[in-house]
């Protein structure tokens, strides 16, 4: 079940860049390691309903259901086009300056949440990487999927911690240029626009 195949499996897909690492390192460059913490945290627990609904089998509802893959995939577009405004935003919740906000724990973990929970091919993925792992016992299928969407879980938390402490580290290094800021803050929103308008044309 807990394979080294499936660990290294595991660690290659949440190594590669995506939406919940940007917003990590973000954080980490705009706020410092507490934020960083905070955002791998709800990055991690936005996994949850994607897990619960693989495990579930509600993410094969979710993959023939046209009408409702639309509807969270489109809340999600918007949600990122949202934050690539906050990052543009000279006192946006994104944004890199030298002035430094301080940001409720939860607050951070909720928008870091709703990055994962408002993308619907999360649930389609899990339903393809995990299964191939399982021992092909009907009666232990359930445990098993939550064994290794846990570990895969825990695996996410220590990558993307590593990440935000990494840009926390690098924060002090950037302040003094004020060119830099506004360089990272764009960067941010297009990566973030572009991701919106990646996750606008993906298909069910």
């Amino acid at each position: 079940m807990i394979t080294l195949q499936f660990l290294l499996t595991a660690l290659v897909v949440v190594i590669a860049p995506g939406t919940g690492v940007i917003y990590t390192l973000a954080l980490g460059l705009g706020q410092g390691p507490r934020a960083a913490l905070w955002a791998a945290f709800g990055c991690t627990f936005g996994i949850v309903p994607h897990l619960v609904a693989a495990t579930l089998g509600l993410a094969a509802l979710l993959h023939t259901s046209a009408l409702l893959f639309q509807i969270v995939k489109f809340a999600g577009v918007a949600y990122l086009l949202y934050l690539a405004w906050q990052a543009l935003k000279a006192d946006g919740a994104l944004s890199v300056s030298s002035k430094t906000t301080t940001q409720p724990g939860w607050v951070i973990a909720r928008r870091g949440a709703l990055i994962n929970i408002l993308n619907p091919k999360l649930s389609i993925f899990f339903l393809a990487l995990l299964p191939p792992f399982l021992s092909g016992n009907p009666a232990t299928a359930t445990l098993e999927m939550a064994t290794l969407g846990a570990v895969f879980m825990a695996l996410t938390f220590a990558v993307f911690v590593l990440y935000g402490l990494f840009a926390a580290r690098a924060r002090t290094a950037i302040l003094g240029s004020e060119r830099i800021m506004i360089w990272l803050n764009r960067s941010f929103a297009a990566i973030f626009a572009s991701l919106g308008a990646k996750l606008a044309f993906e298909r069910a």
